[in-house]
């Protein structure tokens, strides 16, 4: 699912719409089905909801949506109109879907892990989904930015503790067993939430520093056709200038590269990083183009 700007602002904001309906209906099937079905543990508001769920028996999605209506407000006057709008888009969606996705399937199983890891997985994918469409699911994340606001706390480190307070909390109701299974949960979430919004790393970029970087560049643009960047650097141990070639490329084609250099220079120095989400010519397209009639 893509929610990059870009295109007509009507075609955007219905995939923008569509994105958060079906983030919103892949987290609340995994909440329903491997979290609650099997009583593990979340972080967040949603964990609070959970512990209303298992001592109440008040239904997550009600729960959920009271628990942040006085935070609209507060995001509201913080930091403004649209980033309000986007919230409750989140929070409506998931509250609504956390009624509608109850007992779909039942996967109760023995092995909780195995619980914890799919429900991880679909909650890590959900959420992604929906950040990556420009919502929020509000609640913790709107405390992390007020706290970032006022306190200077890290938003990544607010959101850690309050997921972390919520567990521990937990652990009273749903057993410490599964308030640790559900700790491997929330790890696999962060994860493939990341993977979702960065994309699968499928590129690679390369640094190469050498005295034939223009050689080397040359031939990389003729053979490959990739386009190459050339900065000004300087040897911070002889203090000659140098110039540093910089370049994005497939998987596949790092070891051509490595070729190509051991070829020109024998004595090049080359770094490979992984690269998310690479736009712009040769990759993903950074904006698309519509055919003209």
């Amino acid at each position: 699912m893509c929610c990059r700007k870009g295109g007509f602002p009507l075609q955007r904001h219905i995939i923008q719409s569509l994105g958060i309906l079906i983030g919103s209906f892949i987290f609340t099937f995994g909440l329903n089905n491997f979290f609650i079905a099997n009583k593990l543990a979340e972080g967040g508001f949603v964990g609070i909801s959970l512990i209303g769920l298992y001592l109440l028996d008040i239904p997550v999605g009600y729960t959920f949506l009271l628990l942040n209506i006085p935070l609209f407000f507060v995001g509201w006057k913080m930091f403004g109109r649209g980033f309000l709008i986007r919230t409750i888009a989140g929070v409506v969606a998931v509250s609504i879907f956390a009624e509608l996705t109850v007992d779909l399937i039942d996967v109760r199983v023995e092995d909780k892990l195995l619980a914890a890891l799919y429900g991880g997985v679909f909650s890590g994918v959900g959420l992604g989904i929906i950040f990556r469409c420009g919502a929020t699911t509000g609640g913790a994340d709107i405390i992390a930015r007020m706290t970032n606001h006022y306190l200077g706390w890290s938003i990544g480190r607010t959101l850690f503790l309050i997921d972390v307070v919520v567990i521990i909390a937990s652990a009273f109701i749903v057993g410490r067993d599964a308030a640790m299974y559900s700790l491997v949960a929330l790890f696999i979430a962060a994860k493939v939430i990341d993977m979702v919004i960065e994309g699968v790393s499928t590129s690679r970029a390369m640094t190469i520093i050498s005295d034939q970087s223009k050689r080397i560049a040359e031939v990389i643009q003729t053979e490959l056709g990739r386009g190459t960047t050339l900065l000004k650097g300087t040897g911070g141990y002889t203090g000659r200038d140098k110039e540093v070639l910089y370049v994005v490329v497939s998987r596949d084609e790092i070891a051509r590269i490595h070729e190509i250099c051991r070829s020109i220079d024998p004595l090049s120095f080359i770094v490979v990083n992984d690269v998310h989400d690479v736009l712009g010519e040769g990759f993903n397209p950074l904006v698309k183009t519509t055919s003209q009639p």
